[in-house]
């Protein structure tokens, strides 16, 4: 059952997240949130999630070091407010608090997967933590500018080919420097393609992208058994 949860950093912040799924299940998953908070639409992400895996899927929520309960749309007031929100957390501050999502796990076996701010993060999860066994990274912009960095568990990303935020030679040079990442692209997707809420949403691509994920974390993870 979708469940509000409190988790804690290593450094002593405590933080908000948003916990779905049935029974105790022995994977996991981290959801890392875009710009715009733990939202309705991020509910939603888990709850399809856990639905489709049976994993427990937790958001944490990033923003509650900056603001808490901070859930936005997409206008573009909205936009601005969730850079500048962004830019008042540190990195050092984001992985704590990813951290805290996989420790509430235990002895899970677990994934992480971000969208937009938090697909960038999710390559946070695979380079600076030895916790995760598999990350899938949905148009994260951050991590071309982060490529050297060395992921320690199989890594899938996704993005658009029509994302004027991310150009396709940011692309091009994830691949150049790891040619392991299982990169997929999509040729008419923009930013954001896999969100509902948004108007740059592709049903096409976004329903491609999340069953190659789920794959991939079943390959990677495992299944969990109905019932």
């Amino acid at each position: 059952m979708p469940a509000r949860i409190q988790l804690k950093a290593d450094d002593g912040h405590a933080l908000e997240g948003y916990l779905s799924m049935r029974g105790d299940p022995p994977i996991g998953l981290v959801v890392v949130q875009e710009i715009f908070g733990v939202n309705a639409h991020m509910r939603r992400v888990c709850d399809a999630l856990a639905g489709e895996t049976g994993y427990a899927v937790i958001a944490p929520a990033l923003f509650d070091r900056a603001e808490r309960g901070v859930e936005l749309g997409y206008s573009a007031e909205d936009v601005a407010r969730g850079r500048a929100l962004r830019g008042k957390l540190t990195d050092k501050d984001i992985v704590l608090d990813i951290k805290a999502a996989a420790a509430l796990h235990g002895k899970r076996r677990v994934g992480i997967v971000g969208y937009c701010f938090g697909g960038t993060v999710a390559w946070y999860g695979a380079t600076r933590l030895q916790r995760f066994m598999a990350a899938s990274c949905w148009y994260g912009g951050g991590i071309a500018a982060a490529r050297a960095e060395k992921p320690h568990c199989p890594v899938q990303m996704h993005f658009g080919e029509a994302d004027a935020s991310i150009p396709m030679s940011d692309v091009a040079l994830i691949r150049e420097a790891h040619p392991e990442v299982e990169i997929y692209s999509y040729p008419k997707a923009q930013h954001g393609f896999g969100c509902d809420d948004r108007a740059s949403y592709s049903k096409a691509d976004a329903v491609l992208a999340k069953d190659r994920t789920v794959a991939f974390f079943a390959k990677h993870l495992g299944t969990v058994t109905a019932g």
